[in-house]
């Protein structure tokens, strides 16, 4: 089969249908098929709305192999990087070393979903018995097309196990960091889930919830049809007060929230609190096939436990009631442990064109993983599970359970 291998740097110039059928329908190691951010309608919101272009320094070079039939059967979102914001995966360090060196990191390749902590496939492609083969082709190309922009390195942001294959079959660097997942083993209800707990943890929960709710706050699910632009309104108000508190500079712009009511309505759960009669806090959550993905919240209001409320017992409430199989409530927080989220490993590859620097970085991610691997298993100790073992005892060890933002 021949194929060609093109740029583009606009999602406009690329069918939306053609896009998912590399984006979904192929399970990842958790059996998601359907992650919605990597679907051409939120991804070309990002675009549409101003949040993610050159101008904000994310400038589209998306990848795009087709057939010789002409027909899409890779893809990469890739954008070429004036700066290291909005990544969750710290490479500032890397930068300074360029620069001590007299050397310029940027602009560097990005293959990521921009502004969003979230695993799913890097190397798309559609549908067939030459999906491991034509995956370690993208991950080659990548390098060419790094080559060819002058970019210093390629970095595959919050990859799969299958992209992770191609990049390291094509001597990219590996490089290991953590998150907080919530698992649904088949609870009935969210007291079923509490029944899992050490008492202590349990009575805890049930103490933030009603703390959480003290003042006359109710809490709504709206989804699908039912979001309308005065919830936008709301949520972006929200949004803004953390963003400007977390990050000076919010990345999303108001016009994105309603491009992606527009093209995927069904696939977001805003999970809304309201007391006396307006809306005083938010979180927005995307719907995969198996997965919650829990991405942005904020408040007008403070309240005690209302963010856990709003972004974490919400969510899991919403992932059992529809049969779904795991939350993921974004990046950092060792506070979601004592919530039931479990530490889980993320991934990435990096390639570094300067060999000596590729090789310095390679030094640091060894000691990295480690220490990364170490503090997995001290956090798996601090899960507030009932022990297996009733010796142990009804008890669970517990880290801080202050307040803290997504």
């Amino acid at each position: 089969m021949n194929i060609t291998i093109t740029l583009t740097q606009s999602l406009k110039t690329v069918d939306a249908v053609s896009w998912d059928r590399c984006a979904i329908g192929t399970p990842d190691e958790k059996g998601e098929d359907d992650n919605p951010f990597l679907r051409h309608a939120f991804l070309s919101a990002l675009e549409d709305s101003g949040s993610a272009i050159a101008e904000t320094g994310w400038g589209g070079a998306h990848l795009l192999m087709h057939d010789d039939k002409d027909e899409l059967i890779g893809a990469v979102p890739a954008y070429l990087k004036s700066h290291s914001r909005g990544e969750y995966v710290f490479d500032h360090s890397w930068a300074d070393a360029y620069r001590r060196v007299g050397g310029h990191y940027y602009p560097k390749l990005q293959i990521a979903v921009p502004f969003t902590p979230v695993t799913g496939p890097r190397l798309l492609v559609a549908p067939s018995p030459q999906q491991d083969e034509l995956r370690d082709q993208l991950a080659l190309a990548l390098k060419n097309v790094a080559a060819k922009t002058n970019a210093s390195s390629v970095h595959a942001t919050f990859i799969t196990e299958a992209d992770l294959k191609s990049f390291s079959a094509a001597n990219y660097l590996e490089r290991y960091d953590q998150q907080f997942h919530w698992v649904n083993d088949h609870y009935s209800s969210f007291d079923d889930f509490l029944a899992s707990l050490s008492s202590r943890k349990r009575k805890s929960i049930k103490r933030e919830r009603r703390d959480a709710l003290s003042a006359g706050i109710t809490m709504e699910w709206v989804t699908g049809s039912d979001i309308k632009e005065h919830h936008w309104d709301a949520f972006f108000d929200f949004y803004m007060d953390t963003g400007s508190r977390k990050w000076g500079s919010p990345y999303l712009t108001r016009e994105f929230f309603s491009l992606i009511g527009e093209r995927m309505a069904s696939k977001i759960l805003l999970v809304m609190a309201k007391r006396a009669g307006r809306y005083v806090a938010g979180a927005i959550n995307f719907i995969g096939s198996r997965t919650l993905y829990g991405r942005n919240w904020g408040a007008i209001e403070q309240h005690p436990f209302l963010h856990f409320e709003t972004c974490y017992y919400q969510a899991m409430d919403f992932a059992i009631t529809h049969r779904l199989t795991s939350v993921e409530a974004g990046a950092q927080g060792e506070h979601k442990l004592a919530r039931g989220y479990r530490p889980v490993m993320t991934r990435s590859a990096h390639f570094l064109r300067d060999p000596g620097l590729h090789q310095a970085v390679a030094n640091y991610l060894e000691e990295e993983r480690a220490y990364v691997e170490r503090l997995g298993g001290v956090l798996a100790e601090h899960l507030p599970f009932r022990k297996a073992n009733p010796l142990d005892g009804d008890t669970a060890n517990t880290l801080g359970d202050d307040e803290d933002d997504l």
